[in-house]
């Protein structure tokens, strides 16, 4: 190394296909590993350990975590790790619904998206940057809208409320 050569960074010394092959397993131990007979179908050990109350749950995102590790060190943009992070954070969230949240990781299957997401990253990293960004900023003005909505509605009824209990007294 030339006195002049930047530092490596762990993106640069990381192995994608190392990487991708570790991370394929994750994803089909946790999404993909028992086929369900008669069907196309396939489960993976992720909703099984939801069943689990409330350590199972932890398990599950603890190992999707792999995942966007692997994203990091294959060199994804923020806005590429900051969808897999909310992959991993939807499949969590519905996670702690009983028995409704095991339903849902069932189709969800965050962990084969990541991979997805990581194997583009690998194929081609300024495509899904920018294809990342636009879901992000998707996302953000989605949740901005909702949560106008929500407020305007709370407003709204809250005046509805004073109106009507205020006509009473």
């Amino acid at each position: 190394m030339a006195p002049d050569d930047p530092p490596a960074t762990p993106a640069a010394t990381a192995r994608p296909d190392g990487e991708l092959r570790r991370a394929r397993t994750v994803a089909r131990v946790l999404d993909d590993l028992i086929p369900v007979p008669g069907t196309s179908w396939r489960v993976g050990l992720d909703p099984l350990f939801g069943l689990v109350p409330g350590l199972g749950d932890w398990i599950g995102w603890a190992a999707s975590l792999h995942l966007l590790v692997a994203g990091a060190r294959a060199g994804a943009d923020a806005a590429t790790l900051t969808r897999m992070a909310g992959n991993v954070l939807l499949d969590a969230l519905a996670g702690a619904v009983p028995v409704l949240g095991d339903l849902f990781d069932l189709g969800w299957k965050a962990n084969r998206r990541n991979l997805a997401l990581l194997e583009r990253v690998v194929a081609d990293p300024s495509r899904t940057a920018r294809a990342s960004r636009s879901v992000v900023g998707t996302v953000i003005g989605g949740t901005v809208a909702l949560l106008a909505a929500t407020s305007l509605a709370s407003w709204l009824f809250l005046q509805w409320v004073l109106t009507t209990v205020g006509g009473w007294w």
